[in-house]
């Protein structure tokens, strides 16, 4: 039976559609770390001020406002490889471009060009993202998308690792220009997975106007009987989950009192692959579950994982109580993500398909932006304990909302 279960699996990761999902997160995941994290350690190994630093962090603003711009990318089409593809296809090689033209610049002197460029660069990362989250939402059918979500979640986590912690290796052997050039030509795997690609079954026509591609998306979605109630679910589903992953970082360091290198070690090793593994997972299940009890139950678990770290701040140091209540949180986020990525899929009307999920996806995020300072005042308030204990108790509406709208779910 198992093996079964297991060559349908990969039978179906054989279609066409959900290979192009798991290379198009590739794509969408590589440039995240080229314009942040590893951009700030090529600056912090020139010796730039660390006030330089800070101010590099506003370069991925883009991502937080990029549906401004998706009612363009909604309303124009490029003349080539369909609505989706072509747009895409455009920001890959400009993205190639600019990350082989960032890795040609000096961070110590020419600061404000590698500033412009980085921007330039996670404004590009953020219109290809809005593009791919478009083509995924037409492409897969609802059978697909919790696999198809698992996969997108499996491909942007290689990338990261390979923009991240890879690419920190290969500067340390080869140098920056030379580990951004092998960046800019690891955006061939999207370019050949948008030439490959198949176009979706049904085909829309994009709005008539710039003004109906920004106004029409809004009014459909809030015709819905349900859209308010939606709404709510999309802000509450992981707020639990972004309460207790807010702080684990500091929680690992000044309140069990682990080291940097333990830390980094399984905060980063063992939450990497864990969240992967349960995007994975979650995929696979939602096959046979459906939308509705996946996230009823991933939400319930990503939910009460907070408990393992309400024991470890009863524990205190205790490395393989540390490594349970990583590998746990990261497992069910990875699951709960799938089912949520495959609920803003959803909700997106086709013709609407870029300016709603970018629309959509703003407003999930607005969670983890906020519950950081909030985080910080209640640790202090609270302590350790109770503040997991409330990061707990904070998953529980967003599990009833699940569970009220179970019916409009069921009919998703």
């Amino acid at each position: 039976m198992l093996v079964y279960r297991i060559r349908q699996h990969l039978q179906r990761l054989s279609n066409r559609r959900l290979r192009a999902v798991l290379l198009l997160g590739f794509s969408s995941g590589l440039p995240l770390a080229l314009c942040g994290a590893t951009l700030q350690a090529w600056m912090a190994v020139e010796g730039i001020s660390i006030k330089t630093i800070g101010l590099l962090t506003l370069v991925g603003i883009p991502y937080t406002w990029k549906f401004v711009w998706a009612p363009f990318m909604d309303r124009f089409v490029m003349p080539f490889l369909g609505r989706r593809r072509g747009w895409m296809l455009v920001t890959q090689i400009l993205l190639a471009a600019l990350i082989l033209l960032l890795g040609t610049l000096s961070v110590r002197e020419q600061p404000l060009l590698v500033a412009l460029t980085a921007l330039a660069l996670a404004f590009v990362s953020a219109s290809q993202d809005i593009v791919i989250d478009a083509y995924r939402t037409d492409v897969l059918p609802a059978a697909e998308r919790g696999l198809g979500a698992g996969l997108t979640v499996l491909g942007y986590r290689l990338a990261m690792l390979s923009s991240g912690a890879m690419a920190l290796v290969m500067a340390s052997l080869w140098g920056w220009p030379a580990t951004y050039a092998v960046m800019a030509a690891l955006m061939g795997i999207g370019l050949y997975a948008t030439l490959t690609a198949p176009e979706p079954v049904l085909q829309i026509a994009a709005p008539l106007t710039l003004r109906d591609a920004v106004l029409l998306p809004l009014q459909e979605f809030m015709a819905r009987p349900q859209a308010w109630a939606f709404l709510a679910l999309i802000i509450l589903y992981k707020l639990g989950d972004a309460f207790a992953g807010s702080l684990t970082t500091a929680f690992l360091i000044q309140g069990a009192g682990f080291g940097i290198a333990e830390v980094g070690t399984v905060n980063k090793g063992v939450g990497l692959f864990a969240t992967i593994g349960g995007a994975v997972l979650g995929g696979a299940l939602m096959v046979r579950w459906g939308l509705y009890r996946s996230l009823l139950w991933f939400g319930l678990l990503q939910g009460v994982s907070a408990l393992s770290f309400v024991w470890l701040a009863m524990a205190g140091h205790r490395f393989d109580l540390m490594v349970l209540a990583v590998f746990l949180e990261n497992l069910t986020s990875g699951m709960g993500t799938a089912a949520f990525t495959a609920l803003l899929m959803a909700l997106c009307n086709a013709r609407f398909s870029a300016m709603q999920f970018a629309l959509l996806s703003a407003l999930s995020a607005m969670g983890r932006v906020y519950v950081g300072p909030v985080s910080g005042v209640l640790v202090a308030a609270l302590g350790w304990r109770s503040f997991f204990l409330f990061a707990v108790a904070a998953a529980f509406p967003g599990i009833w909302l699940v569970w009220r709208q179970r019916r409009a779910l069921n009919a998703l």
